[in-house]
């Protein structure tokens, strides 16, 4: 009988965490720490958009990369002085241990200063990402 309560239990706190991690995936958040938090073109490694940057940090192994990728170089197309950056976190690390990313596809929304306007860990949806276009320009 213990062994049954066990099991269920642990049905109940996976089920629980997917739900959690389903719900959280890809949603642009407002972190406090981000906000004081400014990216310059040194570190990017390309020039900020003149109105809004989109940064992406990817691996060569992950597959929703590939699909945030196409997202967002469509937005930026889409607006204008909206610039798209895209960094392999791999080659990267000391920025990465820097701005806390722990898995990839991280997504910064970045004003025109270079600031943290928003972030995403996993894939964002587009109206998202020009929602929070919205609020960098």
């Amino acid at each position: 009988m213990t062994g049954l309560v066990v099991c269920v239990a642990v049905l109940v706190l996976a089920s629980a965490f997917g739900l959690l991690r389903a719900w959280r995936d890809g949603r642009l958040r407002v972190r406090t720490k981000d906000g004081a938090v400014r990216l310059s073109e040194a570190e990017l490694g390309e020039e900020l958009g003149a109105r809004a940057t989109l940064v992406q940090f990817s691996t060569a192994f992950c597959q929703p990369c590939r699909a945030t990728r196409r997202v967002l170089a469509e937005v930026a197309e889409m607006v204008d002085g909206v610039a798209h950056v895209e960094i392999d976190a791999e080659e990267r690390l000391e920025l990465v241990r820097r701005l806390d990313i722990l898995r990839t596809p991280t997504v910064l929304v970045l004003d025109a200063t270079g600031r943290v306007i928003r972030r995403a860990a996993g894939q964002p949806r587009r109206a998202d990402v020009i929602a929070a276009l919205g609020e960098a320009i």
